[in-house]
C-alpha cells in the first residue's frame, strides 16, 4: 500500500494551489460521505467529480480509500467490503491532484495510468476535453448522486448531443440538442472532441481545425474565476463561474443550454417532468407541477409522474400497474396538455 486516506483531521488531499481537494466530502444534511473532488476554497465546496460505478460511492464514516501499486484507488466500507476501485491497473507509483482538478495515478515514469478527467461524472473543468465516445451523466436528483436521466455525449460520428436516457438500460433516446458536426467519408468537418479552455470558451473541434463554439455568451477567464460546466439533474447543461477573491456561496450561470428544455421534443421515454407533470421555466431551469386534481405518484419526487388524485391512494397502496398516456409539454406559449392515465386492472 502506498498511502491510506480515512476520516481524520487531514482526510483530504489538496492540489498545490489549494483550489481543489480530494477525499471524503460529507453530504448536506446527512451522516454519509462521498469520495470526490471539490472546490476547496468555495464555501459550499462544490463537487466536480465523485467515485461512481453502477452506483455512487456514498459511504459511512469509518470507510477507507487505499492507494496501492497493484490496484490504484480502492474504497472499502467500515466492515472492509470493497465498494469501488479506479480500474484494473497496476504499476501505480503515486497519485497527483493537479491544479486543474484532475486526480491522476502515475507510474515511475510519470505516465498517466488513470485519471478522473478520463472518467468524468457530471462536470467538466477547463482543460478537460471530451473525446469521441466520451460522456458525462446528470445526477438522479439534487441530492441523489446515482446516474440520472440525461447524458452529454461526444458521439463517434462527431456529433455532440444531449439526450434523455431510459434507465436502467442506458438506452439513449433522440437528442434534444445536437451540434450538427457529423461528417461523411468525403468530409473533414466532423467533430473530434469537445474542448473547454482556460478562457472559458467551449467548442467542438472539427477534423479540419475549425472550432464550433457552443457557448455564445460572454465568457470569463479561469485566471480570475473558478469555472465548471455541469449537466444538471434536470437536463440543463450550464457553465458556472465563481470569483476567486469572493467568499460568497453562490456561483453565477454564465450560459446554459437548451434555452427552454420544457419545449424539447421527446420521441420516446420521459422528458424533464414525468407523465402528466407540467413543465415551466424559471431562471432558465425547469420546474414541474401536477395539474389541478392530479398529485404526485411519489411525493418525494417533484419531477416524477402525476396521477389523478381520486386514484392516487389506491394506485399507490395496491400497486396497480398503470399505463399512462404520455402528454407532451407544449411550452412555446406555455400551453400544456395533461391526460388522465389509463388504468388497467
Amino acid at each position: 500500500m502506498i498511502v491510506q486516506l480515512g476520516f481524520t483531521s487531514s482526510s483530504s488531499w489538496l492540489s498545490p494551489s489549494g483550489d481543489f481537494a480530494f477525499g471524503f466530502r460529507q453530504l448536506e444534511n446527512s451522516d454519509l460521505f462521498l469520495l470526490s473532488t471539490w472546490y476547496a476554497k468555495i464555501p459550499d465546496r462544490t463537487i466536480v467529480w465523485y467515485a461512481s460505478g453502477d452506483s455512487p460511492a456514498v459511504v459511512a464514516k469509518g470507510s477507507l480509500v487505499n492507494l496501492t501499486a497493484a490496484s490504484g484507488l480502492v474504497l472499502t466500507s467500515p466492515q472492509g467490503a470493497q465498494l469501488w476501485k479506479s480500474g484494473s491497473i497496476s504499476g501505480v507509483a503515486f497519485g497527483v491532484l493537479n491544479d486543474t482538478g484532475n486526480f491522476v495515478l502515475e507510474d515511475d515514469n510519470s505516465e498517466s495510468l488513470w485519471e478522473t478527467f478520463n472518467n468524468p461524472t457530471h462536470t467538466i473543468l477547463p482543460g478537460h476535453d471530451i473525446e469521441k465516445g466520451g460522456k458525462i451523466w446528470s445526477q438522479r436528483s439534487e441530492t441523489n448522486f446515482s446516474k440520472g436521466r440525461f447524458q452529454l455525449r461526444m458521439r463517434d460520428d462527431g456529433n455532440l448531443v444531449l439526450t434523455t436516457i431510459n434507465l436502467p438500460s442506458e438506452f439513449a433516446n433522440m437528442p434534444y440538442y445536437a451540434s450538427d458536426t457529423t461528417g461523411d467519408s468525403n468530409s473533414s468537418t466532423a467533430g473530434t472532441k469537445l474542448e473547454f479552455n482556460s478562457s472559458g470558451y467551449m467548442y467542438v473541434l472539427r477534423e479540419n481545425g475549425e472550432k464550433l463554439t457552443i457557448n455564445e455568451a460572454e465568457t470569463v477567464s479561469a485566471r480570475s474565476f473558478y469555472l465548471r460546466a455541469t449537466l444538471n439533474f434536470d437536463g440543463v447543461f450550464a457553465q458556472y463561474s465563481h470569483p476567486k477573491n469572493s467568499t460568497g456561496n453562490v456561483s453565477s450561470v454564465v450560459w446554459s443550454m437548451p434555452d427552454n428544455i420544457c419545449a424539447m421534443t421527446v420521441d420516446s421515454g420521459l422528458g424533464v417532468c414525468g407523465y402528466n407533470n407540467i413543465c415551466t421555466i424559471q431562471d432558465q431551469r425547469p420546474t414541474c407541477a401536477c395539474p389541478t386534481r392530479y398529485s404526485l405518484l411519489d411525493p418525494n419526487d417533484p419531477y416524477g409522474n402525476c396521477v389523478a388524485s381520486e386514484n392516487h391512494l389506491g394506485l399507490y397502496s395496491r400497486g396497480i400497474k398503470e399505463q399512462m398516456s404520455f402528454s407532451m409539454n407544449r411550452c412555446g406559449a406555455c400551453q400544456h396538455t395533461a391526460r388522465r392515465p389509463n388504468v388497467q386492472l
